[in-house]
């Protein structure tokens, strides 16, 4: 019974530990040549077309082998090797490295041609090529650099502005700041150390990924049974290994990588796979087999662990990105339908019932105050002097937005900048119980950029939507609107020299419902409104492309949307001799209740049960929007109107002031705006004293270098 326990204990033990994480998975051995019969280092070139394998035999000889791979990075398909020994400058090689162009060889070395310790630095005439090292080296097309005590790991940082050496007799890493990139002469004389390098092993390689997020130290055990060991670091700030902290299995041990092929290896450099995505792992055995060795990994740098994306502040601001744009979406689509249906009610008196708007929003208020003054008012027709239009007639309007913000970088997640741009379409027809009803197309495009590596999002988007507005009785309206979004997302994520992509759909519904009541006093008026807004947005589940070890598999993710206000507008009218004067004050309390949402996902490679996820903080926030201001209408066709608000929230103030001036002479006057990706083409045609004036622009609003430019035509008949 006992027996059966122990069994099923032991079972259980497995099953979780394989769930969990599958570590690396053996997949071939490379055998190099005899020469090199302690095998020090191992590195590609960025397309995994070439493997340099680093090595010296006991006799003192140092060699460095380019096996070239037909398959990259698969060492089962390596071709005949060219081998150069480098003897002439160092005997006893460790480890290598390449700068970011090839055209720098770095060779770490415990025992030079002098027999001291240091770097030899060799140039390449050809980017990559090792096969004229020997000659190189005896020509003096190499610099040797003279530091270090028993020196066997070697790397840099992305720009080559970093150096580390792992120092094996005293167990300590060094970090030296490089004034010139990639010229280890140039380093500073007091490096940052880690000293913490515990226990009686050869400390024998050393790397980073290629984000700088996580640091590899290699051990190999001096004496008795083989035990060999690589330690996997996190660091919080790329590159710097005072933020490195270890990281540890649940039972406390690091991480040990032993195979049944060999019984007594000791494990030296290490590399990965980086351009594909670091899902393989390389290191090299220099005590009994004198081999390089090849392992699957379930996911990028998957040694011990997974990297936890939720920890990737790009990964978490994308994830942000989505769901904000998907609850902004939705205020986007309704606002413009909305002010349609404002707009009809402050205009009921008027015959032809076609208008126009513009909006130029920026997160920025000084900058959303000079576009509002520079947005002149006669954008909006409001010539009424036309033949006179009955109500059966459809009436159409047009609204077009251009949004520019950024959110800053948070503790978890990285900085947002956020371009927006989006052409509303509506007709709409009032019947003789003066009831509208009306359709709207909209059609938007959102580009967002996440931290400074190059990841983004650039979503798509096209709604169509059903209104109504309903008279109930003289100066009451109930006003309500449904729709639906279909969104298309190209998404793509940097992460140093890795690329990933995907493309996500998506559709959101929504609805508005809202009543005003106008309560007139001879030319004061007293509007009371409430309005509820809805919505529900749906994003399928995607998987990235580009990069195997690093690719995500997200799921489906729901994500709702329900806000609450309730306001008043007060506004008075005063008639003078040269026009009207309208003061009004605005006062709304609106609370958002949107539920929480979570995203979930993991490693599309991982075929364990690891599930990550990034949720949102419960967005229920109470809000203070006020304003207060006037307009001035003259008679001679001279128009003021300033504005100042207040949004106030729980934990933000937002301030801005609008002033906005215009002059009509008697004319006739409309604009056509259309919008296609990120370029927006104007029209504006105003007919003055007989004269027709057309003015035609287009403009590029996200490029870095954008294109532009305007066409005037003036003209008259006689």
């Amino acid at each position: 019974m006992k027996l059966i326990k122990k069994i099923f204990f032991i079972i259980i033990f497995l099953y979780f530990n394989i769930t969990a994480f599958a570590g690396p998975i053996f997949v071939n051995d490379y055998q190099p040549e005899a020469e090199m019969n302690h095998v020090t280092g191992v590195v590609f070139n960025p397309t995994g077309t070439k493997m340099y394998v680093l090595g010296f035999h006991t006799s003192d000889k140092s060699y460095v082998s380019e096996v070239p791979l037909s398959v990259p990075f698969s060492t089962q398909s390596a071709g005949t090797p060219v081998l150069q020994e480098i003897t002439t400058a160092t005997k006893r090689a460790q480890d290598l490295k390449f700068n970011s162009d090839g055209t720098k060889l770095f060779i770490l070395t415990t025992k030079a041609a002098n027999n001291s310790d240091g770097i030899h630095v060799f140039t390449l005439s050809t980017p990559y090529d090792t096969s004229n090292l020997e000659s190189d080296a005896d020509a003096g097309n190499q610099t040797y650099i003279q530091f270090g005590s028993d020196p066997r790991g070697l790397d840099f940082n992305s720009d080559g502005t970093k150096m580390y050496v792992l120092q094996s007799s005293s167990q300590v890493l060094e970090q030296y700041n490089l004034s010139t990139p990639f010229d280890p002469s140039t380093r500073n004389s007091n490096p940052k150390t880690i000293s913490s390098l515990k226990g009686d092993f050869l400390h024998q390689g050393f790397g980073f990924s290629s984000d700088g997020y996580k640091m590899f130290i290699v051990k190999a055990q001096r004496t008795g049974a083989s035990t060999n060991i690589i330690e996997d670091y996190n660091l919080t700030t790329p590159f710097e290994i005072n933020t490195a902290s270890l990281n540890e299995t649940d039972n406390g041990i690091y991480t040990s990588v032993t195979n049944d092929a060999a019984t007594d290896e000791r494990i030296a450099g290490i590399t990965f796979n980086f351009s594909q995505g670091a899902n393989k792992l390389y290191y090299t055995d220099f005590h009994e087999s004198d081999l390089v060795r090849e392992f699957d990994l379930p996911c990028a740098y998957g040694i011990i662990t997974c990297i936890d994306p939720t920890k990737n502040k790009d990964d978490v601001a994308s994830v942000e990105s989505q769901s904000e744009s998907a609850r902004k979406l939705m205020m986007h689509t309704t606002t413009p339908v909305l002010n349609r249906m404002e707009w009809l009610r402050r205009n009921s008196n008027r015959v032809n019932l076609t208008n126009q708007n513009i909006k130029f929003q920026f997160n920025n208020e000084i900058l959303n105050a000079l576009s509002e003054s520079l947005i002149p008012l006669y954008f909006a027709s409001n010539d009424s002097s036309e033949s006179s239009l009955q109500n059966s007639n459809w009436s159409f309007w047009s609204e077009g937005t251009i949004s520019i913000g950024k959110i800053g970088e948070t503790s978890v997640a990285s900085s947002k900048d956020i371009n927006t741009s989006a052409i509303t379409f509506g007709a709409d027809k009032k019947n003789e119980d003066n009831l509208m009803r009306g359709i709207a197309l909209r059609f938007g495009n959102d580009d967002v950029d996440v931290g400074s590596l190059g990841s983004a999002i650039d979503m798509s988007t096209f709604s169509f939507t059903f209104y109504e507005s309903r008279p109930r009785g003289e100066n009451k309206f109930l006003d309500h609107l449904i729709g639906a979004t279909f969104i298309n997302s190209d998404l793509i994520n940097n992460s140093g020299t890795i690329s990933t992509k995907g493309e996500r759909s998506g559709e959101q519904i929504y609805g508005s419902l809202s009543f005003r009541d106008t309560i007139s006093r001879d030319k004061f008026n007293i509007t009371p409104r409430f309005k509820v807004n809805y919505g529900l947005t749906h994003f399928g589940e995607y998987e990235e492309t580009g990069s195997e070890g690093i690719n995500l598999k997200f799921h489906d993710q729901f994500i709702g949307n329900f806000t609450t206000s309730l306001g008043t507008s007060l506004d008075n009218t005063y008639e003078f001799e040269i026009g009207s004067f309208i003061p009004y004050f605005d006062f709304e309390y609106y609370v958002d209740m949107s539920p929480s949402t979570k995203q979930k996902f993991s490693y599309a490679t991982n075929t364990s049960s690891d599930i990550y996820a990034i949720g949102s903080i419960d967005n229920s926030t109470h809000n203070i929007y006020s304003g207060i201001g006037f307009d001035l209408l003259a008679n001679n066709g001279f128009n003021l109107m300033t504005k100042y608000t207040r949004d106030l929230g729980e934990s933000f103030k937002h301030d801005s002031f609008v002033v906005a001036l215009d002059y009509r002479v008697s004319s006739k006057s409309s604009y056509a705006m259309s919008m296609q990706d990120t370029s927006a083409k104007l029209s504006h045609n105003r007919e003055v004293d007989g004269f027709k004036i057309n003015l035609d622009s287009h403009y590029d609003f996200f490029q870095d270098d954008p294109e532009y430019g305007v066409y005037l035509k003036v003209s008259n008949e006689y």
